[in-house]
C-alpha cells in the first residue's frame, strides 16, 4: 500500500498496534519533566523546513494525530518546534516573539495544548547571532548569542521543556563557551529544560557537552541528515563508533528520523530505525504523521525495536564487525539479554553468519532468539545465519533460555 492510510486500514492498525504500544506506555509526563532515556517525539524540520505549512494548525494537528495513532502511548512524548517559529527581529526590549502569521495564538498557548495532551514541548534557537534559515542578507531569525539569560527566561515562561540549540552564525567564537553560557542560563530559570546541543560534531561535543558547566543531555555528532540512503549510511558510520561516550541521560545524536518522508525504500527505513535504536539515539519523528503511510507507521510503532532504544541500562550498541559491507552491532540490555543488529550496507544480497562468540555469548548455551521485525521466536545457540537483502537489517533480542 503506497498511499495515505485509508479509514479501514487506520482502524485495523489501531486495533493492533495501539494495544502493542500500550504495553510500553508510561504515564504522560508532567510539564518540565525529563528522562535518562533517549528522547522520543517529533520535530517538524525534516518534513516542513521553513515553508508556510509550518504553523500552529499543523502542530496541533500533529499532536492530535500522535494521540490518535498510538504514537504518544508508544513513547513519543516530545513535541518540538524547529527554526522559523520566531519573528525575524526581536521586540523593542530585545525579547524573542512568535511569528504572528504562523502562531497567532502565541507559543504559550501551543505549549499548554501540548502539555494538556500528555506531551513535553520544545523550542529551537542557535548559539550564534542568528539561526540557520537564511532570510535577509543570508541571516536567519534571532540567535541566542549575547541574549542567553533573556532567551532562557522566555523559554521557561512559555513552558518549554526542551531546547535544541544550533550552531549557525557563531562568529567563530569558542563552542564550549557559547554552549555553557546557555546551559547556565537554562539552569538559572529553575525549570528543568532538556538541553540538546546541535553543534554538528565540529568540535567533538561528545568530549565536553555533558560537562556540568554545559549540562547537555544530547549532542549532535554529525551534520544534518537528508532523506536518502547515502546520507543515512554516512551518518550511521560516523555515530556508531562513539558508543563509549553515551550513558544514561547523555546521548550521541545522529539527527532526526526521516522515516515516512519518501526518499528511501521500506527496507532502508527499517534499517534507519533499527540502527538508530541500537545506537540508543534520540527517536524524533521527522514526518508529517497526518499523512503517514501504513508501512511507515508500522516501523515507527515497532514496540520491540523501541524497547531496545529505551532500555533502562542505557548503553549504546557497540559495533563488533565492520567488514565487507556487513555491520554487526551488539547492545546489552537491562534484563541480561542482548540486542543484535546485522546490517548489509551493500547493493547486493549477502549470506551472513555471525557466531555466538562474536556476540559475546557463552558457547554451548541454549538461547531464545526473538526476531524484532518478524515478532517471532526460536531456540538456538545464539549464532545468526541469514540471507540479508541489500540495505537490509535484521534485529534480534537474544536471551538465555
Amino acid at each position: 500500500m503506497n498511499g495515505p492510510l485509508s479509514t479501514v486500514v487506520r482502524t485495523a492498525l489501531l486495533s493492533s498496534l495501539v494495544l502493542a504500544g500500550a504495553a510500553i506506555a508510561q504515564t504522560p509526563p508532567a510539564a518540565g519533566s525529563s528522562t535518562p532515556l533517549p528522547q522520543m517525539g517529533f520535530n517538524n524540520w525534516n518534513s516542513t523546513h521553513c515553508r508556510a505549512e509550518f504553523n500552529e494548525t499543523m502542530i496541533r494537528g500533529v499532536i492530535d494525530t500522535f494521540v490518535k495513532l498510538g504514537l504518544r502511548d508508544a513513547g513519543y512524548r516530545q513535541m518540538n518546534l524547529d527554526d522559523c517559529w520566531a519573528n525575524w527581529k526581536r521586540d523593542a526590549k530585545g525579547n524573542l516573539t512568535a511569528n504572528e502569521k504562523r502562531f497567532p495564538s502565541g507559543i504559550k498557548a501551543l505549549s499548554d495544548y501540548a502539555h494538556s495532551k500528555g506531551f513535553l514541548f520544545g523550542l529551537y534557537s542557535s548559539a550564534g547571532t542568528s539561526t540557520c534559515e537564511p532570510l535577509e542578507e543570508n541571516r536567519g531569525f534571532p540567535g541566542g548569542l549575547g541574549h542567553e539569560k533573556q532567551d532562557a527566561a522566555f523559554f521557561a515562561s512559555v513552558g518549554a521543556d526542551y531546547l535544541k540549540y544550533d550552531n549557525c552564525h557563531n562568529e567563530k567564537l569558542d563552542a564550549k563557551k557559547r554552549y555553557s553560557d546557555m546551559g547556565e542560563a537554562l539552569r538559572a530559570t529553575g525549570r528543568p529544560i532538556f538541553y540538546s546541543v546541535c553543534e554538528w560534531g565540529e568540535n567533538k561535543p561528545w568530549l565536553w557537552a555533558s560537562d556540568p558547566a554545559i549540562g547537555a543531555s544530547s549532542w549532535r555528532t554529525t551534520g544534518d541528515i537528508s532523506d536518502n540512503y547515502a546520507s543515512m549510511l554516512k551518518i550511521f558510520k560516523e555515530n556508531v563508533v562513539l558508543d563509549a561516550y553515551a550513558k544514561p541521560g547523555h546521548w550521541n545524536d545522529p539527527d532526526m528520523l526521516e522515516v515516512g518522508n519518501g526518499g528511501m525504500t521500506n527496507v532502508e527505513y527499517r534499517s534507519h530505525f533499527s540502527l538508530w535504536a541500537i545506537m540508543a539515539s534520540p527517536l524524533l519523528i521527522g514526518t508529517d504523521v497526518r499523512k503517514i503511510k501504513h508501512d511507515d507507521l508500522e516501523i515507527l510503532l515497532n514496540k520491540d525495536v523501541i524497547a531496545v532504544d529505551q532500555d533502562a541500562l542505557g548503553v549504546q550498541g557497540k559495533q563488533v564487525r565492520d567488514a565487507d559491507g556487513i555491520h554487526v552491532i551488539v547492545k546489552p540490555l537491562k534484563d541480561g539479554s542482548r540486542a543484535v543488529a546485522v546490517f548489509n550496507e551493500g547493493d547486493a544480497a549477502k549470506k551472513v553468519q555471525v557466531t555466538s562468540q562474536e556476540l559475546g555469548l557463552k558457547a554451548s548455551t541454549n538461547y531464545r532468539m526473538r526476531d524484532l521485525w518478524q515478532h517471532s521466536e526460536a531456540q538456538g545457540d545464539g549464532s545468526i545465519k541469514v540471507d540479508l537483502p541489500a540495505h537490509a537489517t535484521v534485529m534480534y533480542r537474544i536471551t538465555a533460555a
